[in-house]
């Protein structure tokens, strides 16, 4: 099952592998779909962006759902923490898939 993709804000970081996600239990995906989060749940985030010549080129990342336990931001139940691939832009996976 291919992961659901998840819209982020980026500037949300707790730290730098950690951003918050959401305040309740669900997420709207990119496709529309309620999506229920979990634990440990795989996943895609984003957060629109653009090149230098305004073309869309958006910020993307894979991570895992974990409750947020920090004390940043409370009323956030949900975050993200970001695997060892960081965050990159969309066009730079692209040239990765090519080669």
């Amino acid at each position: 099952m291919n992961q659901p993709k998840l819209p982020i804000d980026f500037n949300e970081m707790v730290t730098p592998d950690l951003i918050l996600l959401s305040k309740t239990d669900k997420a709207i995906d990119t496709l529309g779909n309620t999506i229920q989060l979990k634990e440990g749940m795989k996943i895609m985030v984003y957060m629109e962006d653009e090149d230098e010549f305004g073309n869309r080129d958006d910020l993307v990342a894979k991570g895992t759902v974990e409750r947020n336990n920090s004390d940043v931001f409370p009323i956030c139940k949900w975050n993200v923490r970001i695997d060892q691939n960081g965050i990159q832009y969309q066009s730079e996976l692209r040239i990765k898939i090519k080669k």
